[in-house]
Protein backbone atom coordinates (compact mmCIF):
# COMPACT_ATOMS: atom_id res chain seq x y z
CA UNK A 1 0.00 0.00 0.00
CA UNK A 2 2.92 2.34 0.83
CA UNK A 3 4.33 1.99 -2.64
CA UNK A 4 0.96 2.54 -4.30
CA UNK A 5 0.59 5.83 -2.14
CA UNK A 6 4.00 6.80 -3.31
CA UNK A 7 3.86 6.22 -7.00
CA UNK A 8 0.58 8.06 -6.51
CA UNK A 9 1.76 11.32 -4.91
CA UNK A 10 4.87 11.30 -7.26
CA UNK A 11 2.25 10.93 -10.02
CA UNK A 12 -0.36 13.43 -8.93
CA UNK A 13 1.73 16.36 -7.75
CA UNK A 14 2.63 17.49 -11.18
CA UNK A 15 -0.85 17.61 -12.05
CA UNK A 16 -2.47 20.24 -9.59
CA UNK A 17 -0.26 22.99 -11.25
CA UNK A 18 -1.10 22.06 -15.29
CA UNK A 19 -4.79 21.76 -14.87
CA UNK A 20 -6.23 24.08 -17.02
CA UNK A 21 -3.33 23.24 -19.47
CA UNK A 22 -3.41 20.68 -22.40
CA UNK A 23 -1.03 18.70 -20.37
CA UNK A 24 -3.17 17.29 -18.54
CA UNK A 25 -5.22 14.46 -19.89
CA UNK A 26 -1.42 12.81 -20.63
CA UNK A 27 -0.69 13.48 -17.37
CA UNK A 28 -3.35 12.23 -15.78
CA UNK A 29 -3.47 8.66 -17.75
CA UNK A 30 0.68 8.77 -16.55
CA UNK A 31 -0.76 8.71 -12.85
CA UNK A 32 -3.18 6.04 -13.57
CA UNK A 33 -1.11 3.92 -15.37
CA UNK A 34 1.68 4.30 -12.40
CA UNK A 35 -1.04 2.95 -10.08
CA UNK A 36 -2.72 -0.03 -11.99
CA UNK A 37 -1.01 -1.00 -15.73
CA UNK A 38 -3.10 -1.37 -18.83
CA UNK A 39 -2.44 -0.77 -22.65
CA UNK A 40 -4.32 1.84 -23.66
CA UNK A 41 -6.57 4.65 -22.62
CA UNK A 42 -9.12 7.05 -24.05
CA UNK A 43 -10.58 10.45 -22.51
CA UNK A 44 -13.96 11.41 -24.12
CA UNK A 45 -15.89 14.61 -23.20
CA UNK A 46 -19.92 14.73 -23.48
CA UNK A 47 -21.52 17.47 -23.29
CA UNK A 48 -25.48 18.32 -24.34
CA UNK A 49 -26.17 17.55 -27.83
CA UNK A 50 -23.13 18.44 -29.23
CA UNK A 51 -20.78 15.32 -30.51
CA UNK A 52 -18.18 14.05 -28.18
CA UNK A 53 -14.79 15.35 -27.87
CA UNK A 54 -11.79 13.09 -27.17
CA UNK A 55 -9.28 14.42 -25.35
CA UNK A 56 -6.66 12.11 -24.92
CA UNK A 57 -6.24 8.79 -27.15
CA UNK A 58 -3.61 6.64 -27.42
CA UNK A 59 -4.46 4.63 -30.56
CA UNK A 60 -1.89 4.57 -33.21
CA UNK A 61 -1.95 7.73 -35.41
CA UNK A 62 -2.97 5.44 -38.81
CA UNK A 63 -5.64 3.68 -36.98
CA UNK A 64 -7.07 6.87 -35.04
CA UNK A 65 -8.29 8.83 -37.48
CA UNK A 66 -10.79 7.03 -39.10
CA UNK A 67 -11.96 5.27 -35.80
CA UNK A 68 -12.77 8.38 -33.47
CA UNK A 69 -14.01 9.91 -36.63
CA UNK A 70 -16.71 7.04 -36.97
CA UNK A 71 -16.95 7.23 -33.24
CA UNK A 72 -18.19 10.80 -32.37
CA UNK A 73 -20.26 10.61 -35.63
CA UNK A 74 -22.71 8.64 -34.13
CA UNK A 75 -20.95 5.26 -32.82
CA UNK A 76 -20.48 6.68 -29.78
CA UNK A 77 -24.34 6.14 -28.98
CA UNK A 78 -24.03 2.72 -28.98
CA UNK A 79 -21.18 2.79 -26.45
CA UNK A 80 -21.93 1.21 -23.24
CA UNK A 81 -20.66 3.92 -21.31
CA UNK A 82 -22.45 6.24 -22.63
CA UNK A 83 -25.68 4.56 -22.81
CA UNK A 84 -25.13 3.88 -18.57
CA UNK A 85 -24.13 7.20 -18.40
CA UNK A 86 -27.73 8.46 -20.13
CA UNK A 87 -29.93 5.90 -19.29
CA UNK A 88 -28.97 5.04 -16.07
CA UNK A 89 -27.40 8.20 -14.56
CA UNK A 90 -24.51 5.55 -13.09
CA UNK A 91 -21.35 7.06 -12.13
CA UNK A 92 -18.00 5.89 -10.81
CA UNK A 93 -15.68 3.11 -11.91
CA UNK A 94 -17.02 0.56 -14.12
CA UNK A 95 -16.16 -2.83 -16.34
CA UNK A 96 -17.51 -2.90 -19.60
CA UNK A 97 -18.46 -6.52 -19.36
CA UNK A 98 -21.54 -5.09 -16.47
CA UNK A 99 -22.12 -2.36 -18.85
CA UNK A 100 -22.48 -4.27 -22.17
CA UNK A 101 -25.58 -6.55 -23.05
CA UNK A 102 -25.13 -10.26 -23.82
CA UNK A 103 -24.23 -10.19 -27.37
CA UNK A 104 -22.51 -6.43 -27.38
CA UNK A 105 -19.15 -8.81 -28.58
CA UNK A 106 -21.08 -9.81 -31.52
CA UNK A 107 -21.93 -6.31 -32.89
CA UNK A 108 -20.75 -4.35 -35.81
CA UNK A 109 -20.03 -1.52 -33.17
CA UNK A 110 -17.84 -3.97 -31.17
CA UNK A 111 -16.17 -4.87 -34.73
CA UNK A 112 -15.15 -1.67 -35.67
CA UNK A 113 -14.74 -0.17 -32.54
CA UNK A 114 -12.44 -2.58 -30.75
CA UNK A 115 -10.57 -4.28 -34.27
CA UNK A 116 -7.64 -2.64 -33.59
CA UNK A 117 -7.08 -3.27 -29.96
CA UNK A 118 -8.55 -6.89 -29.58
CA UNK A 119 -9.36 -5.97 -26.05
CA UNK A 120 -9.00 -8.49 -23.20
CA UNK A 121 -10.73 -6.35 -20.29
CA UNK A 122 -11.86 -3.01 -20.19
CA UNK A 123 -12.82 -0.37 -17.10
CA UNK A 124 -13.72 2.87 -17.02
CA UNK A 125 -14.44 5.78 -15.07
CA UNK A 126 -17.61 8.13 -15.39
CA UNK A 127 -17.79 11.64 -14.15
CA UNK A 128 -21.00 13.63 -14.45
CA UNK A 129 -20.32 17.50 -14.31
CA UNK A 130 -22.66 20.12 -14.39
CA UNK A 131 -25.05 21.15 -17.34
CA UNK A 132 -25.60 18.22 -18.87
CA UNK A 133 -21.78 17.05 -19.20
CA UNK A 134 -19.89 13.98 -18.26
CA UNK A 135 -16.70 12.60 -18.77
CA UNK A 136 -15.63 9.06 -19.40
CA UNK A 137 -11.91 7.93 -18.87
CA UNK A 138 -11.62 4.24 -20.55
CA UNK A 139 -8.41 1.87 -19.50
CA UNK A 140 -7.79 -1.06 -21.48
CA UNK A 141 -5.38 -3.68 -21.52
CA UNK A 142 -5.06 -5.85 -25.04
CA UNK A 143 -4.28 -9.14 -26.04
CA UNK A 144 -2.64 -11.82 -23.93
CA UNK A 145 -2.34 -9.69 -20.89
CA UNK A 146 -4.74 -10.56 -17.78
CA UNK A 147 -8.12 -8.52 -16.79
CA UNK A 148 -8.38 -6.12 -13.66
CA UNK A 149 -7.79 -7.81 -10.53
CA UNK A 150 -9.79 -7.37 -7.41
CA UNK A 151 -7.08 -5.12 -6.22
CA UNK A 152 -6.52 -3.10 -9.03
CA UNK A 153 -9.73 -2.01 -9.00
CA UNK A 154 -9.73 -1.49 -5.30
CA UNK A 155 -6.60 1.07 -6.02
CA UNK A 156 -8.84 2.63 -8.96
CA UNK A 157 -12.02 2.64 -6.89
CA UNK A 158 -9.95 4.28 -4.12
CA UNK A 159 -8.96 7.65 -5.91
CA UNK A 160 -12.56 7.93 -7.72
CA UNK A 161 -13.16 11.02 -5.15
CA UNK A 162 -9.95 12.61 -6.50
CA UNK A 163 -10.65 11.73 -10.36
CA UNK A 164 -13.73 13.47 -9.83
CA UNK A 165 -12.47 16.50 -8.50
CA UNK A 166 -9.72 16.68 -11.13
CA UNK A 167 -12.38 16.25 -14.10
CA UNK A 168 -14.25 19.01 -12.46
CA UNK A 169 -11.87 21.37 -12.85
CA UNK A 170 -10.16 20.80 -15.77
CA UNK A 171 -13.60 20.19 -17.57
CA UNK A 172 -16.44 21.78 -15.83
CA UNK A 173 -14.91 25.40 -15.40
CA UNK A 174 -15.00 26.15 -19.46
CA UNK A 175 -18.19 27.78 -20.41
CA UNK A 176 -20.24 25.91 -23.08
CA UNK A 177 -20.09 28.06 -25.70
CA UNK A 178 -16.92 28.64 -26.15
CA UNK A 179 -17.07 24.62 -27.65
CA UNK A 180 -15.65 24.22 -31.02
CA UNK A 181 -18.90 25.02 -33.41
CA UNK A 182 -18.15 22.76 -35.93
CA UNK A 183 -18.15 19.82 -33.54
CA UNK A 184 -22.26 20.73 -33.01
CA UNK A 185 -25.12 19.22 -34.21
CA UNK A 186 -28.62 21.18 -34.48
CA UNK A 187 -30.42 18.74 -32.72
CA UNK A 188 -30.08 15.69 -30.00
CA UNK A 189 -27.96 12.57 -32.24
CA UNK A 190 -30.19 10.29 -28.80
CA UNK A 191 -33.42 11.74 -30.37
CA UNK A 192 -31.95 10.60 -33.83
CA UNK A 193 -31.10 7.14 -32.48
CA UNK A 194 -34.76 6.36 -30.51
CA UNK A 195 -36.68 7.13 -34.10
CA UNK A 196 -34.04 5.20 -36.61
CA UNK A 197 -36.12 3.46 -39.07
CA UNK A 198 -39.73 3.98 -37.01
CA UNK A 199 -40.60 6.11 -40.48
CA UNK A 200 -40.26 1.96 -42.24
CA UNK A 201 -40.80 -0.25 -39.34
CA UNK A 202 -43.88 -1.56 -37.20
CA UNK A 203 -43.06 -0.63 -33.55
CA UNK A 204 -42.11 -4.61 -32.96
CA UNK A 205 -39.67 -4.03 -35.77
CA UNK A 206 -38.17 -1.22 -34.47
CA UNK A 207 -38.04 -2.22 -31.36
CA UNK A 208 -35.89 -5.65 -32.20
CA UNK A 209 -33.59 -3.42 -34.66
CA UNK A 210 -32.92 -0.65 -31.55
CA UNK A 211 -32.03 -3.76 -29.39
CA UNK A 212 -29.85 -5.33 -32.16
CA UNK A 213 -28.09 -2.01 -32.55
CA UNK A 214 -27.68 -1.93 -28.82
CA UNK A 215 -26.01 -5.63 -28.73
CA UNK A 216 -28.91 -7.93 -27.53
CA UNK A 217 -28.81 -11.64 -28.60
CA UNK A 218 -31.61 -12.83 -29.89
CA UNK A 219 -32.64 -14.78 -26.69
CA UNK A 220 -32.29 -11.59 -24.86
CA UNK A 221 -34.23 -9.72 -26.88
CA UNK A 222 -36.70 -12.08 -26.93
CA UNK A 223 -36.97 -12.48 -22.89
CA UNK A 224 -37.23 -8.50 -23.28
CA UNK A 225 -40.08 -8.50 -25.47
CA UNK A 226 -42.21 -11.61 -24.06
CA UNK A 227 -41.46 -13.62 -27.82
CA UNK A 228 -40.09 -16.56 -29.14
CA UNK A 229 -36.29 -16.30 -30.63
CA UNK A 230 -37.99 -17.61 -33.88
CA UNK A 231 -40.87 -14.76 -33.88
CA UNK A 232 -37.48 -12.23 -32.70
CA UNK A 233 -35.61 -13.59 -35.94
CA UNK A 234 -38.85 -13.08 -37.88
CA UNK A 235 -38.89 -9.49 -37.08
CA UNK A 236 -35.26 -9.15 -38.00
CA UNK A 237 -35.66 -10.32 -41.25
CA UNK A 238 -38.55 -8.17 -42.06
CA UNK A 239 -36.79 -5.21 -41.26
CA UNK A 240 -33.83 -6.07 -42.91
CA UNK A 241 -35.90 -6.56 -45.84
CA UNK A 242 -37.56 -2.66 -45.63
CA UNK A 243 -34.57 -0.82 -45.03
CA UNK A 244 -32.42 -3.49 -47.65
CA UNK A 245 -29.79 -4.60 -45.95
CA UNK A 246 -28.13 -8.10 -45.64
CA UNK A 247 -26.64 -7.92 -42.24
CA UNK A 248 -26.10 -6.55 -38.93
CA UNK A 249 -22.84 -5.21 -40.78
CA UNK A 250 -24.92 -3.19 -43.36
CA UNK A 251 -27.47 -1.81 -40.38
CA UNK A 252 -24.84 -0.60 -38.41
CA UNK A 253 -23.51 1.64 -41.54
CA UNK A 254 -26.31 2.31 -42.30
CA UNK A 255 -27.45 4.11 -39.18
CA UNK A 256 -24.11 5.51 -38.61
CA UNK A 257 -24.13 7.03 -42.62
CA UNK A 258 -27.64 8.24 -41.65
CA UNK A 259 -26.43 10.22 -38.91
CA UNK A 260 -23.14 11.50 -40.78
CA UNK A 261 -25.75 12.80 -43.36
CA UNK A 262 -27.28 14.78 -41.22
CA UNK A 263 -27.35 18.57 -41.60
CA UNK A 264 -29.78 19.85 -39.43
CA UNK A 265 -32.38 17.86 -37.59
CA UNK A 266 -35.84 18.36 -36.37
CA UNK A 267 -36.76 15.50 -34.50
CA UNK A 268 -37.93 11.80 -36.30
CA UNK A 269 -36.51 9.21 -38.16
CA UNK A 270 -33.11 10.39 -39.59
CA UNK A 271 -33.64 7.61 -42.65
CA UNK A 272 -36.51 9.91 -43.98
CA UNK A 273 -33.66 12.70 -44.80
CA UNK A 274 -31.26 9.44 -46.36
CA UNK A 275 -32.88 7.06 -48.07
Amino acid sequence: MINHLSSFSLRFAPIIPEIGSERLPSLLVSMLKALVPFDNAVIVHYHGGEKPMVHYNDIPPLERESQIDGFVNGAFLLDPFYRAAIDLRSSGLHRLSDLAPEGFKKTEYYRSYFKFTEIKDEIGYIIHLNNNQFINISLGRLGLTQRFNRSQLRILKDIEPIIESVCNLQWDTKEKNTADKTNQLPGQLDSALKYFGTAYLTDRETQVVQLFLHGHSTKSIAERLGISPETVKLHRKNSYAKLDVSSQAELFYLFIDSLASLTTYSGGDPLVGYL
